[in-house]
């Protein structure tokens, strides 16, 4: 039970301390409770504290024009929601009005969110149950070197992979399709990494059937790669749609979608509004989150303590076989678990128990994965090198449990 929040540490009812490895589902990114953030919050509070998105607002307008500023190309007009389904729910609406066609693609192993619409995008029943009204999505083939036919040692693998969703829009649709959504880095589905061009091939053959690429930012995104401040930046593309949530409040119910002026037109004649969308306190902590991360300089923080912590969690797999990769970018990392190196079995019971002792020694965690077998780490990009030996420390006393 926790009740208290400060930086990267929680603490429950007994006063216990944490290390928070997963950032509330990767949802705090500069720190529980950031003081600038939360006098952000309060002051907005004393003002108004609900405005509709049909009324005029300056911190609305004011956060729309930060958060555009960061986007490249023309990826300039900014809608709020409240939620990452949300989000990823208006990106279809979006793609199916402007492009006039239905069939969507969407990949295997992804997560979209808890909606009828979004858990349509997924294609297996680990988190979210699969929804019979899934007409109208394909789901082309992960792109995992790890567990797919084309591995790390393929410098054709991104070409290869994405030649899945050039077949599907032959073979699966009408040859004219809505979208195609993918995660920039797979989250829920256990830190999937893409092989390079992935998306660059990808987004040619859905351009070239009249679709629309979205880019679902909601983990990957506000710097926690490390290199970039999105992810989709990693692969070197320019999507059409960008989702984003969690991490962009700190907590708080704030979602975007961002487009293209064109695209937006398309919507335009009809009404649009989001109740709770872009209420003014949620745009002050969003407002705040963007200062705190230049400030503080989160994004440089998160490339070099996530470098430090990968390290450790390979120098983890050196020591401890059940380890069958060490995955991710900056502070969105992933250590998959199997039985035998070899088969690669997940090792799903072991990953719930080193999950389990890991909140004993003060450490939480996520896990997930197909198999759910992947520890997923996380945590808020204030983490410090220091909290990064400690998780590794746990790690390591947690496996020599197994």
């Amino acid at each position: 039970m926790i009740v208290e929040g400060k930086g990267q540490w929680l603490f429950d009812e007994k006063g216990r301390r944490y290390l928070d490895g997963i950032g509330g589902i990767v949802t705090v990114s500069v720190g529980h409770c950031h003081p600038h953030v939360v006098a952000a919050a309060h002051a907005q509070n004393e003002l108004i504290q609900h405005t509709t998105t049909i009324y005029l607002h300056p911190g609305i307008a004011l956060y729309a024009k930060e958060l555009a500023a960061r986007m490249p190309g023309e990826l300039k007009t900014v809608y709020f929601t409240n939620s990452g389904s949300e989000a990823n729910d208006l990106a279809l609406l979006m793609a199916r009005a402007h492009t006039g066609n239905y069939d969507l693609i969407a990949l295997r192993n992804a997560y979209h969110g808890g909606s009828q619409a979004t858990m349509s995008l997924t294609s297996h029943h680990t988190w979210k149950f699969n929804v019979p009204h899934s007409f109208g999505v394909q789901h082309a083939l992960m792109p995992d070197t790890y567990r797919g036919p084309y591995g790390k040692e393929d410098p054709e693998a991104g070409r290869k992979y994405a030649g899945d969703v050039r077949d599907l829009i032959q073979f699966g649709t009408s040859g004219q399709i809505a979208g195609f959504i993918a995660e920039s880095i797979q989250g829920v589905g256990g830190s999937v990494v893409f092989p390079d061009g992935y998306l660059k091939h990808a987004y040619e053959h859905v351009r070239a059937a009249g679709g629309v690429c979205i880019a679902d930012e909601v983990q990957a995104g506000f710097g926690r790669t490390g290199t970039h401040f999105w992810g989709f930046e990693t692969q070197g593309v320019i999507p059409d749609i960008v989702t984003m949530a969690k991490g962009i409040g700190n907590g708080c119910p704030l979602a975007a979608v961002v487009t293209t002026p064109k695209i937006a037109r398309s919507i335009a004649n009809r009404i649009h509004f989001n109740t709770f969308g872009g209420n003014p306190v949620s745009c002050a902590q969003g407002r705040a989150v963007l200062d705190v991360i230049d400030r503080e300089r989160l994004q440089a923080n998160s490339l070099a303590v996530g470098t430090h912590l990968k390290s450790g969690l390979n120098a983890l797999a050196q020591k401890h076989a059940i380890i069958g990769e060490v995955r991710g970018l900056g502070l969105m990392l992933g250590v998959e678990l199997v039985k035998d190196r070899a088969t690669k079995e997940p090792a799903r019971e072991e990953c719930m128990a080193v999950f389990e002792k890991a909140r004993d020694l003060g450490l939480l965690i996520g896990k997930g994965g197909l198999w759910g077998n992947t520890l997923r780490i996380k945590p808020p990009m204030c983490l410090t090198q220091a909290d990064a030996d400690f998780m590794i420390e746990v790690l390591d006393a947690a496996l020599a449990t197994l």
